[in-house]
């Protein structure tokens, strides 16, 4: 179910997705300061390719307090408006029925994509 799953994401939409995070994370990435911002964009990607079967979890890493901040900071340059994205269409797939399991990875990529640092993706292939 989940290779279904994966690849019907994929032609619906998915693959967009993934590529304009990818494309996002190189952005940030050419910028010294950008590279903690790419490698959360870059996870964000990794679950946009692969939703089903992957999972959100949080994460003990070494980040400690920076955490906060560096959350604080993505939410008011750009993790609002992605969040915001993917509830939208979370609750427009909601409606039919044939969409909700789509709609349920929306709402995971949601809660990533508000607060990310603290946050990992494993990815089960």
């Amino acid at each position: 179910m989940r290779i279904i799953g994966n690849l019907l994401w994929w032609i619906f939409g998915g693959l967009e997705a993934a590529i304009g995070y990818f494309t996002g994370s190189l952005a940030l990435a050419v910028t010294i300061i950008g590279i903690p911002f790419a490698l959360q964009t870059f996870k964000i990607g990794l679950l946009c390719l692969w939703p089903f079967g992957a999972e959100v979890r949080r994460t003990d890493g070494p980040t400690g307090c920076i955490r906060i901040p560096m959350n604080l900071i993505w939410i008011i340059f750009g993790g609002l408006w992605a969040w915001l994205t993917h509830i939208f269409f979370g609750i427009l797939l909601f409606i039919t029925i044939i969409g909700i399991p789509f709609a349920r990875q929306h709402f995971k990529m949601a809660g990533l994509s508000l607060t990310p640092f603290g946050r990992d993706v494993q990815l089960n292939i």
